[in-house]
């Protein structure tokens, strides 16, 4: 039996509208290990949390971190919601004494509202990853990761990803055994690793201008071509440099890394709605021969194309690859 004395001191750190399944991530995977001690605290009660019926009562304020060796940080509800000076005061002094500070999901809006992840990498669902980059611009947000240790600042993506981040926790403080056995008893992957990419809807961004829209537009209809910067300038009959300078400004992107994450959505697409060969997929979306179609997808997804397919191949398909209609029917 482990002292209580001994034990690595957690605060799970509740925020309104926390998400109810990254809290219970956090509390379950760590109050069921004896060498940790849990404390469920916040700077006050939650009240119900979203669309579940319950709320959550913490046991303790925001004086909890002051002893604590672990912060945890469910994600929450409302990322627009004002938190309190208090509270973001406490996460810089826990981080200022030496505290590790871990956040799942939207919670990394919190800890970027403290100001600590300025200059530093992190992530969060894929959903809000653009909106975060937006209203912290000096956060190196790394959109396509599970999660991201940063040494004593740690972030992760929704709900599976914050199991992937815990069971790292435990990997680092006591083995590989120790996180095995904790994944077994949760029947997950004992280890996917940080870089892994969220599986995410599209690669490429929205556009918030149209002016070029007619251009992306004959890109999709032509991925499998060799596209230049020379090419696309000539077609919307301007300078390259011009080219670049609009295209980004309406993408967000420059155009070839666009084109890049286009073809990578096509190729996602077929490899999950069709039975084309891998072999064939790299020419039909411009995105090369076998080997460099695995070298992208490894680079921007931490996946093989053929790990992909098994694990997203849709099943009501019919023999010659084709999606068929009547499974819906």
């Amino acid at each position: 039996m482990t002292n209580r004395t001994n034990r690595h001191p957690v605060a799970v750190l509740v925020l309104p509208g926390a998400l109810p399944l990254e809290f219970g991530t956090a509390t379950q995977i760590f109050a069921m290990d004896p060498h940790y001690d849990l404390t469920v605290c916040g700077d006050t009660d939650t009240g119900l949390v979203p669309g579940c019926g319950f709320s959550i009562t913490v046991a303790a304020g925001l004086e909890a971190l002051d002893d604590a060796r672990t912060v945890i940080i469910p994600g929450y509800d409302d990322i627009d919601a004002a938190l309190s000076a208090e509270l973001l005061a406490a996460l810089r002094a826990a981080h200022a004494r030496g505290a590790r500070l871990v956040s799942i999901c939207t919670a990394a809006f919190a800890l970027a509202a403290a100001g600590l992840l300025d200059g530093r990498p992190a992530t969060t669902h894929w959903r809000h990853a653009e909106q975060l980059r937006q209203r912290y611009p000096h956060v190196d947000v790394l959109p396509n990761q599970l999660y991201v240790d940063d040494g004593d600042i740690l972030t992760s993506a929704g709900v599976t990803a914050g199991i992937d981040l815990c069971l790292h926790l435990i990997r680092t403080d006591r083995g590989a055994a120790a996180a095995n056995t904790h994944a077994r008893d949760l029947v997950a992957p004992p280890r996917r690793r940080g870089g892994q990419a969220q599986f995410i809807d599209r690669f490429r961004p929205e556009a918030s201008g149209e002016e070029l829209a007619p251009l992306r537009e004959w890109m999709l209809d032509s991925l499998a071509e060799p596209l230049t910067i020379g090419r696309l300038a000539e077609r919307a009959n301007i300078s390259r440099r011009t080219l670049i300078r609009r295209f980004r400004e309406e993408t967000g992107t420059p155009p070839m890394t666009w084109l890049t994450d286009a073809r990578i959505d096509r190729a996602r697409e077929l490899l999950e709605a069709t039975t084309v060969p891998v072999e064939q997929i790299g020419r039909l979306t411009g995105l090369g021969a076998p080997a460099s179609l695995r070298a992208t997808f490894h680079r921007r997804l931490g996946t093989s194309p053929q790990e992909y397919r098994t694990l997203f191949r849709h099943k009501d398909e019919t023999k010659d690859g084709t999606k068929d209609e009547t499974a819906d029917a």
